[in-house]
């Protein structure tokens, strides 16, 4: 089944390459806004970040998997809400939580990074990789 191309996918893809432009790493963005930055790409992108996210992305409060950090981004990009993978990122924008605080803005993150790591819903897959020739 397709992943239709919405407005708001769009708006999370044109985020996520403002944040990892500078990179050149290959990404996997989810439905919610969950990243998984694939430092160490393997052949199938998609496969492999479904495998990570569906390992890190759940939450189970009072674990590892509740913990969250939040990181605000330059030029009023909004933030971003890690985990305990580094690779595992949820992106938050700026008119997304009704609460601006860190706490809240974190919960906000975490749970749309465990909405996406149980759903698995991939919106978009960013090839970074270089082409052999």
């Amino acid at each position: 089944m397709a992943v239709m191309d919405t407005d708001n996918t769009k708006s999370l893809v044109e985020a996520w390459r403002r944040i990892l432009a500078p990179s050149g790493t290959s990404w996997v963005l989810f439905e919610h806004g969950t990243c998984v930055v694939l430092k160490q790409p393997a052949d199938d992108l998609a496969g492999q970040a479904s495998g990570i996210l569906g390992e890190f992305g759940p939450v189970h409060v009072g674990s590892p998997a509740g913990d969250f950090n939040v990181l605000t981004l330059k030029d009023d990009l909004g933030w971003l809400v890690t985990g305990h993978h580094p690779d595992v990122v949820t992106y938050v924008a700026p008119d997304e939580p009704v609460d601006p605080s860190h706490l809240a803005v974190g919960i906000h993150g975490r749970t749309k990074r465990h909405q996406d790591g149980t759903d698995l819903r991939i919106v978009h897959v960013e090839d970074r990789r270089q082409a052999v020739g």
